[in-house]
């Protein structure tokens, strides 16, 4: 039987019952915090095409982890973007023992113990053509020459204080190299967060804004996936937890729910997804224009992949969730006014009646009456 029995508005009718009955939820204890990470001291530098995202120097850096620790955020993903002078062709600046990424680990391990640190393992910010790897002669990227500076870099974050290590490249093999050179180095406990279905996307622009990382030449399709393949994914990711990835990724997410929903039935390790650049501008830059609700949008953004399947989102909003997840929803006005005329009606005291006053005995009847 269904109508009129079955109404299922009966638990729509306030914020209260929605809660109750709410079938995904987005936690602070879910979120992953970037930080782009920049030469010198005490800077601060805003992102252009990201509205509230900065290029901090280790220092300011370190504050930032302490404010993220603070909201109960668990963790933070770090990104190294030295100046250009410090670039070379295969970026080795990316395992130097006081690189950027090197020295903010150090700091942020010392400083905010019990913050979970991630390391972007890559080379993209640290090669002078913006590609993820060595470049041969034809101007491709050498898959197995890549891996041997993955493994050196990894190990390099490794000892520095990471947590966990993200190959971000699109490498084959990768997660397998850097496992071998990190159980080898002693570090068994360091675990891998794999960018397993990367996809080359366009949501990525201002990322690149953000870690000086554009292409010089060409693009990276080469090695990235192609974003009309959803079986290639789940096979990639396969591979990944085969070579011993502790977390797999899906990066971007808001076009990928369907990529994001397949992996989580494949596998069944931890499924990060990257709520990435370009899904967080272009709402920054619809919101600027009055034509959507930022906070609303990015909650519904977020919460649709947390229900696709992820159990993490790396996220450019981390520090504005971790407030308005905490915040309870307010019912409308009018049903305010109602919930309350309901109640006062229901507390209401009726006064009692005042007792009558007893009425006087008679008088005895007197004689001759």
């Amino acid at each position: 039987m269904s109508f009129p029995i079955h109404r299922l508005r009966r638990l729509r009718r306030s914020e209260g019952l929605r809660r109750l009955v709410r079938e995904t939820h987005v936690r602070v204890g879910d979120l992953i915090a970037p930080i782009f990470l920049c030469d010198g001291e005490g800077q601060r530098q805003e992102i252009p095409s990201m509205p509230g995202i900065y290029r901090y120097s280790v220092d300011a850096a370190v504050e930032e982890a302490k404010l993220l620790y603070s909201l109960k955020i668990p963790a933070v993903l770090l990104f190294g973007v030295p100046h250009e002078r410090r670039k070379d062709g295969v970026g080795k600046e990316a395992w130097a023992s006081d690189g950027l990424v090197q020295k903010a680990l150090r700091a942020m391990h010392e400083q905010v113990p019990g913050l979970v640190l991630i390391a972007d393992t890559c080379f993209c910010e640290y090669t002078e053509h913006g590609h993820c790897g060595v470049l041969n002669a034809g101007k491709e990227v050498q898959n197995d020459r890549t891996l041997e500076n993955l493994a050196l870099t990894a190990v390099s974050q490794a000892r520095s204080g990471a947590d966990l290590v993200a190959p971000s490249g699109m490498m084959d093999g990768a997660v397998q190299a850097i496992r071998t050179a990190l159980d080898t180095q002693g570090f068994t406990d360091v675990g891998i967060m794999a960018y397993s279905a990367k996809y080359a996307s366009a949501f990525y622009g201002p990322f690149r804004d953000a870690a000086d990382s554009t292409p010089s030449f060409g693009d990276r399709r080469q090695y990235q996936m192609d974003f009309h393949n959803i079986r290639e994914a789940v096979r990639e990711t396969e591979l990944d937890v085969e070579e011993g990835a502790d977390i797999v990724m899906v990066k971007p997410a808001l076009a990928y729910l369907d990529v994001i929903r397949a992996v989580r039935e494949s596998v069944h390790v931890p499924l990060a997804a990257y709520n990435v650049s370009g899904e967080f501008s272009m709402v920054k830059a619809a919101a600027k224009r009055g034509w959507i609700d930022e906070k609303r949008t990015a909650l519904e953004i977020t919460t649709g992949i947390k229900r696709a399947g992820a159990d993490l989102i790396i996220t450019y909003w981390a520090k504005d969730l971790a407030t308005w997840l905490e915040e309870l929803p307010a019912e409308p006005a009018d049903k305010k006014k109602e919930a309350a005329e309901a109640a006062k009606r229901a507390t209401k005291v009726v006064p009692a009646e005042a007792p009558k006053p007893p009425k006087p005995p008679k008088a005895p009847p007197q004689a001759g009456t």
